[in-house]
């Protein structure tokens, strides 16, 4: 049986033709897309084909790659990329048959196409110098292969350019039986200049580490161009959107349950978290105490978790309204970046704000790190608070907090509340969220935010609108007791993030 990963950026155009492509085949038992982060609606795309989406826990194709390994339910795994619309029909067998026959261990793929310099000019002459062995594959840079994934647990993932020449040189290495087969035509996208000259660099300093023959300090470093990429994220997206105002919502206002709450059930960590919150540790100990539990839980596992969670209806469409009425939508979470980009994506938030579950090889090492974006400085130097995050938001893309509305849910939202423009909270949340709120919606759906969000006046000299009080009654308190000890810790105060 053989999984099909289909690592992709920014490929809404696209994704659901290669789906509809390689689907018929009869040896496809899986497809997982691997969404790098994107920035368009490569997620939505990709789920009306119904097929497993997980998202990447930093941008970078080769993190894509590993994580799609991680997620793949079968021992052969098919690596696609999701840009090209030209594939033969029988891609997969073509791929996958020499392994299935057990004439390889490691299928290659070449092809006829219109460019190729990077691999004419830069790849095969330095394997030819440092690899001999390798200059008889014609495409080795080529992303379709096939491998047993087996073969892939102990690979380290370039996560650049270099990967796919990077795997071929450790495959080599391992004594892999590597076999290159002709998939035909293929067409895809002319690269820029500026986009060769980095494939250049990347593919030469891997090539030039896999023989140890350069010293990393003579080509930019991973960590480097992950910094960058993040930068240009940002400016790119302030440019298009002239960020104006912004809805931020919290992540636990989206979910039918906690998601932490949730995996504690699952994997009956109910009395450890008790323990946690009653223990008398600040927020941040907290936090660090938690994410120990998920040590050893893989990427792939922690969000097909959060996938089980069901969504308030309508989300999903009303961020997309909000969005088109020029609203940047913020998703905010006190749990952890990984589980946060990958609702982010799924929803089409334009940015998630989480604390940075420490990730190696995918795996949770059960390590935290707080970024500054949630560290105040109004009270005490370097004290953790998720309401810090409006002041880096105005900051970071020139937006005063009279044009934020906040959507939230619990104790830990009241001082977010109170401080944008526009405080809002669904109808389950805590009686003290309710009295601090501008509107409460009522109903069970995010939809009633476009009709908040187009005409409601915000906050009147910090007074709140009798009308929110009138709202306050048995159901609240329903809701409130519904939850159970979670909120009765946070009502206590030994569980109360602010």
């Amino acid at each position: 049986m053989i999984s099909i990963v289909l690592p992709a950026l920014n490929e809404g155009a696209t994704i659901r033709k290669v789906i509809q492509r390689i689907r018929p085949a009869n040896l496809v038992h899986e497809i997982i897309v691997v969404d790098d982060n994107s920035a368009d609606d490569t997620v939505e795309q990709a789920q009306k084909e119904q097929v497993r989406v997980i998202t990447s826990s930093r941008r970078g194709k080769g993190i894509s790659m590993h994580e799609g390994m991680i997620a793949a339910r079968y021992d052969i795994i098919v690596y696609l990329d999701a840009d090209i619309l030209t594939y033969p029909k029988n891609i997969v067998e073509l791929l996958a048959q020499p392994i299935l026959n057990n004439e390889a261990d490691f299928v290659k793929s070449y092809f006829e196409r219109q460019a190729g310099r990077v691999t004419q000019l830069v790849a095969k002459p330095l394997l030819s110098i440092f690899f001999p062995e390798l200059e008889k594959f014609q495409q080795p840079l080529s992303g379709m292969v096939a491998v047993r994934k087996s073969m892939l647990k102990d690979v380290d993932f370039e996560n650049d350019y270099g990967v796919d020449i990077a795997l071929l040189i450790d495959a080599h290495h391992a004594g892999l039986r590597i076999k290159e087969v002709n998939i035909g035509y293929i067409k895809n996208a002319m690269q820029t200049l500026e986009a060769l000259g980095k494939m250049s660099r990347q593919v030469s300093r891997t090539i030039l580490q896999k023989a140890s023959f350069s010293p990393a300090e003579n080509f930019e470093t991973l960590a480097n161009i992950h910094k960058i990429s993040d930068e240009m994220d940002y400016a790119i997206l302030e440019s298009i959107n002239r960020l104006q105002k912004m809805v931020i919502i919290d992540m636990n206002a989206l979910l039918e349950t906690d998601f932490l709450l949730y995996t504690a059930a699952a994997n009956n960590w109910e009395q450890m978290m008790i323990d946690i919150y009653t223990s008398g540790m600040n927020n941040e100990e907290q936090l660090h105490a938690i994410a120990a539990m998920y040590k050893g839980k893989s990427l792939p596992e922690m969000q097909q978790m959060l996938d089980s969670i069901p969504l308030l209806p309508d989300a999903r469409a009303t961020i997309r309204q909000l969005k088109k009425k020029g609203y940047i939508c913020v998703l905010v979470s006190n749990g952890f970046d990984v589980v946060a980009s990958h609702l982010k994506n799924k929803l089409g938030f334009d940015y998630s704000f989480a604390n940075k579950l420490v990730m190696e090889k995918s795996i949770a090492t059960g390590e935290l790190k707080v970024p500054d974006y949630f560290r105040t400085e109004n009270i005490e130097k370097g004290t953790y608070s998720k309401a810090a995050i409006l002041d880096f938001l105005s900051e970071k893309f020139k937006t005063p907090a009279k044009n934020m509305i906040y959507v939230g849910c619990e104790e830990e939202d009241i001082t977010l509340i109170q401080n944008a423009g526009l405080g809002i909270v669904l109808s389950t949340a805590t009686i003290s969220a309710r009295l601090a709120a501008d509107e409460v919606i009522k109903e069970h759906s995010l939809k009633p935010l476009l009709q908040l969000t187009a005409g409601v006046a915000t906050r009147q000299n910090g007074t709140v609108a009798t009308k929110i009080k009138r709202n306050i009654g048995i159901a609240g308190l329903t809701a409130a007791a519904s939850l159970g000890v979670y909120f009765w810790l946070k009502k206590s105060g030994r569980f109360n993030w602010q």
